[in-house]
């Protein structure tokens, strides 16, 4: 099956990522070390990325988008409520993959937000 759709959970040094196919079920749930990020989705044909707002999540949006594939990031706030447990579970990987996508970020536009946000 292919993947279409990939929830994308980052973290500092193990990454949950759950994929799916075109009607929603499940191909991939798995988790990543820092090294095998770009081997597992420079393999990948080009999908959505579904990723939570964060430190890291530009420099991952910015890497992933030189795969080829398309890179969403999306507010904590939609996040939050399939966080079950803590920080250690799979569930917001999955909710990346599910919810909608309300921003998304480039280089070229990203020093220009902070000047707008901080000044």
């Amino acid at each position: 099956m292919k993947i279409s759709t990939v929830g994308l959970d980052l973290a500092k040094n193990v990454f949950q990522v759950h994929g799916i196919d075109s009607t929603g079920r499940v191909i991939v749930r798995r988790s990543l070390r820092r090294r095998q990020m770009m081997p597992f989705f420079g393999k990948l044909e080009p999908c959505l990325i579904g990723v939570e707002a964060c430190g890291t999540s530009h420099f991952w949006a910015r890497e992933l988008r030189a795969l080829g594939h398309e890179v969403k990031l999306m507010a904590p706030a939609y996040v939050k409520p399939y966080v079950k447990r803590g920080k250690t579970d799979a569930l917001p990987a999955k909710s990346d993959s599910l919810t909608r996508f309300p921003y998304a970020s480039r280089r070229a536009n990203s020093g220009a937000f902070l000047l707008i946000t901080w000044t």
